[in-house]
């Protein structure tokens, strides 16, 4: 893609369009804090049981496609965007769309779609007494435990994205992250 077809400014839109490293960092701090009392929560729940695991499964991944993908096409950013003065626009200026909101969130979907099924094959394998004997950070590496290969697998593509995410962003001279170059028109 040919750099010079990015506008550098767009009318309406104040000095630099581009929003840095440390506020996006501080956006991604904003939305932790946003996020911790469901967090708390669901923590909690999945304490319970191995059970209770299977039923907080595909309302947590429901609930981050709702925030990282219906939220930014809806209003152009997640709460900690918008609060840290960060708007997700197309390089031509217009608001995202479906199609770019789903694309800049694909991989972190992919790869929680790939830890969903990695914790499902655990829960199956897991022992109740086993797990209810446990304290619930020991319940946590237990479960990790039954698929070590699968989720050393995980976390390796994890790191890989996410430390790439931030060389692309700090290298880059638009200040455009990894997901952001996601976005072809």
């Amino acid at each position: 893609m040919n750099e010079t077809q990015i506008p550098i400014t767009i009318p309406g839109i104040d000095n630099n369009i581009y929003a840095g490293f440390l506020v996006r960092f501080a956006s991604m701090l904003l939305d932790a804090i946003i996020m911790l009392p469901l967090l708390f929560i669901v923590l909690y729940l999945n304490g319970l049981s191995v059970n209770m695991y299977f039923y907080t499964i595909i309302p947590n991944l429901l609930f981050g496609i709702w925030y990282n993908i219906y939220l930014p096409k809806k209003y152009g950013g997640t709460p900690g965007k918008l609060i840290a003065g960060i708007k997700i626009i197309k390089m031509d200026g217009k608001p995202i769309g479906w199609k770019e909101a789903i694309l800049r969130h694909s991989v972190l979907l992919a790869l929680t779609v790939f830890s969903v099924i990695i914790m499902i094959i655990c829960l199956l394998k897991a022992d109740e007494t086993v797990f209810n004997s446990l304290s619930w950070l020991k319940r946590t590496e237990y479960l990790m435990s039954l698929a070590k290969t699968s989720f050393m697998m995980y976390t390796w593509a994890a790191n890989i994205w996410i430390y790439g995410e931030f060389i692309v962003l700090l290298t880059n001279k638009r200040k455009r992250a990894a997901h952001d170059l996601l976005l072809v028109q």
